[in-house]
């Protein structure tokens, strides 16, 4: 079995998850400039076993995608083109943001590091792909 990667797609920075090679677990990863993603993910696929790519899927609360969709879509056609046998599927993302900063608090983590940005959006790909994980 390869990993599974999910990614918390942002404008300036892309927080990434990835799941043990069991699929059972996952972890936080890195944070990238969303500029550098693609070669990120090119480089990690060529010493780690990729078998799926999760990207969070950002709706408004009537069901309808966020402004960031288009972006968003952009960039899956840009990595179809890049890495066309890795299947790509989408996870609601609604409330990550939200759910990471009070794990963050529940865990005792200091306001300076909760101010993190890069941080929170880390834990929400974590986040994103615990949620593609449970619907498996």
């Amino acid at each position: 079995m390869g990993r599974i990667i999910a990614l918390d797609y942002g404008r300036k920075r892309t927080g990434i998850a990835v799941t043990d090679e069991l699929q059972l677990i996952a972890s936080g990863l890195t944070t990238v400039l969303t500029k550098e993603l693609l070669q990120f993910l090119e480089s990690y696929i060529q010493k780690e076993t990729v078998e799926q790519i999760v990207i969070g899927e950002p709706k408004q609360m009537n069901n309808e995608p966020s402004e960031s969709e288009v972006e968003i879509k952009s960039f899956i056609e840009k990595l179809t083109k890049k890495l066309p046998k890795i299947p790509i599927i989408r996870q609601d993302e609604r409330f990550t943001s939200k759910m990471a900063m009070s794990s963050m608090i529940a865990g005792g983590m200091g306001k300076k590091k909760r101010q993190n940005k890069a941080l929170v959006d880390e834990i929400s790909a974590t986040l994103i792909l615990q949620a593609y994980l449970n619907r498996m």
